[in-house]
């Protein structure tokens, strides 16, 4: 095994997933310490060139994971979203970004000391807002779905049109004395027009192949996912041999037409494939950033870091402010969009080659160009990773900014739970298909959700909601459980429970199987006839503060107190469940909510209780 190999699979693969962990772990911007781990490896400490080590292959390979990313982004555009946010989505991919380009370009010359050429492709380049830092930043955010579609929209289609933009620009420079504008227009432009249509073509076209070939029953399930990424590989290679650029065009639409043509079994793979997409973008950042050599970064100069902070603090609001006159676009959401912008990976690598080509050809203040887009994307990384959701939450454009809770089930005892969750001010919502099951918890000012929650309205509607924990407790045990594994990838397999099928049905090798249903809410005996049974007895759900004098008292097994949820208010929620791996805290400041019989009203207050 050769020394790059062994610094590839510990300092790059290893670094990468310690600091994806991290940041989940510690709620941080994991593009942020991956872009910084490269810096550490590379123009630091000089550990690693993978470009040198990797050799010619490095560009090709980046550029074929770089098509991986644009067509999984692809997948996530449902044109069901521009019902609500189409004239923001067009407004930012048509008007914004030539609004950006020329702002841009004049920012490098007047502030950047470039030259006309140079600037113009600087403005070209910085256009696009990369998928490979907005996507990883939207799945943290927790943004309304209205202003997340807009940036994420964004990032995803000005990805394939920043780079043809790019290349439009750099050939134009590139013409050879005598060619004027007719050569631009009679040559270059047609062919770019006709390369961009003849991608969108097979990108659609193949879309609807393989989707004769699902719907038939014609290609095994095994295959699907290893199939999807040849053909975006594939599509990819032959745009690219057309035209630069074209190649993330047909990967692009290629996804948007399987994400839109609805092909039976896609859920499980998008989540496949999201998991593949984390670790190529986690090693990708790593290697561009270790690439990077230490003179272009002391050639940033005091002009650069002035481009910079007009391209942050000018160019794009005001870009952005230009193009959404006239909108339905709130004041906040243009202040927030005009703001984030990261660029990522495309960015760099378009820089990387064009800025070197203008260079050889003899342009003044060309090798300019790498260090200013890096200093961009550095500061672009840092300042609105970190920013995104503080900002988000002050302009009100999150959806929750405290855990909440999803009840799936509108029953007596749950909508009971329901109340009580709601009376101590923490976010909870009740999901029923069935309207009047919901009124009476709607009547307390509990929020409801009237849908079939494994319908793909219900999937949707739920994610528009802030729910951080599910709790299936519908009179079905098996449909519970189909609950739990269905919204299992969304919420995450240790935040969904149920209630107990039956002792009998929790057998590890003849019960329900652990991977077909949540986990227990409480003990195994509390099964769904029990609960009902006992507030029809006159048993309540009541909150009770937890303090020194009362909290061992809770906790004997002799209890008739049974202790359903530990909440520490606007900062967690505990579900409570025999098969939890971590120990329940109980400390003095919590609030337990449970079920307890009929008491005199003195013992209620002497306890701390609040009942519903």
């Amino acid at each position: 095994m050769t020394d790059s190999v062994i610094l590839f699979v510990f300092f790059v693969l290893g670094g990468s997933m310690l600091a994806q962990w991290t940041a989940w772990r510690f709620r941080l911007p994991a593009i942020v310490l991956l872009f910084s781990l490269g810096l550490l490896y590379g123009p630091v400490l000089q550990v690693m060139h993978p470009s040198e080590m990797i050799g010619s292959a490095f560009h090709p390979m980046v550029s074929l994971a770089v098509a991986l990313i644009v067509f999984e982004g692809g997948l996530a555009l449902d044109f069901r979203q521009l019902k609500e946010a189409g004239e923001g989505v067009l407004r930012l991919t048509l008007v914004a970004l030539p609004i950006n380009f020329l702002l841009g370009s004049l920012a490098a010359h007047f502030i950047g000391n470039m030259g006309w050429g140079p600037a113009f492709l600087f403005g070209s380049i910085v256009v696009v807002t990369g998928p490979t830092v907005v996507l990883p930043l939207l799945r943290h955010a927790k943004l309304k779905p209205r202003i997340a579609a807009f940036l994420r929209w964004e990032a995803i289609l000005n990805d394939p049109v920043g780079a043809i933009l790019a290349t439009l620009v750099l050939e134009v420079l590139l013409m050879r004395p005598g060619e004027g504008s007719g050569t631009v227009f009679a040559a270059i432009v047609p062919h770019m027009l006709a390369s961009a249509a003849l991608m969108i073509g097979f990108g659609i076209g193949t879309a609807w192949c393989v989707r004769w070939l699902c719907v038939r029953d014609l290609l095994p399930d095994v295959m699907k996912l290893p199939l999807f990424i040849t053909l975006a590989l594939m599509l990819y290679v032959m745009g690219t041999l057309s035209m630069d650029g074209a190649g993330l065009i047909a990967s692009t639409v290629f996804g948007m037409g399987l994400a839109n043509l609805r092909i039976p079994g896609m859920g499980e793979l998008q989540r496949m494939k999201e998991a593949l997409v984390v670790l190529i973008v986690s090693v990708l950042f790593v290697l561009l950033a270790a690439d990077l050599q230490r003179h272009e970064l002391t050639s940033i100069s005091w002009a650069i870091a002035g481009l910079t902070l007009a391209v942050l603090f000018l160019v794009r609001p005001l870009g952005i402010w230009l193009a959404t006159i006239g909108s339905s676009l709130s004041w906040a959401e243009r202040f927030f969009v005009g703001w984030i912008a990261p660029r990522g990976i495309v960015a760099a690598a378009v820089a990387g080659i064009a800025g070197v080509r203008l260079q050889d050809a003899g342009y003044p203040g060309a090798g300019l160009v790498m260090p200013a887009v890096f200093a961009v994307i550095a500061s672009t990384m840092i300042l609105h990773g970190f920013s995104l959701i503080p900002l988000g939450r002050k302009l009100h454009l999150t959806l929750s900014n405290q855990p909440a809770l999803a009840i799936v089930g509108a029953s007596n005892w749950s909508s009971q739970l329901a109340q009580i969750v709601h009376a101590v001010g923490t976010p909870v919502l009740l999901v029923d298909s069935s309207a009047r099951d919901l009124a009476n918890a709607q009547k307390a000012g509990v929020p409801v959700l009237c849908t079939e929650v494994l319908s793909e309205e219900g999937a949707e509607s739920l994610e528009e909601r802030p729910a951080d924990y599910l709790i299936a407790a519908t009179p079905d045990a098996i449909y519970n459980g189909l609950v739990c594994a269905h919204l299992a990838p969304h919420f995450g397999h240790q935040r969904v429970y149920q209630v107990s099928p039956g002792i009998a049905r929790l057998d590890q090798y003849r019960g329900l199987s652990r991977e077909a249903r949540g986990k227990l809410l409480g003990q195994p005996g509390w099964n769904f006839t029990l609960l009902e049974t006992l507030v029809a007895q006159g048993w309540r759900f009541v909150a009770k503060d937890i303090t020194e004098e009362n909290k061992d008292r809770l906790l004997q097994e002799n209890s008739d107190f049974l202790i359903f949820l530990i909440i520490q208010k606007g900062a967690s929620i505990t579900v409570v469940s025999l098969e939890e791996d971590a120990s329940t805290p109980f400390w003095a400041g919590l609030v337990a909510i449970g079920l307890m019989p009929p008491l005199p009203s003195h013992a209620e207050s002497q306890d701390g209780t609040s009942s519903s």
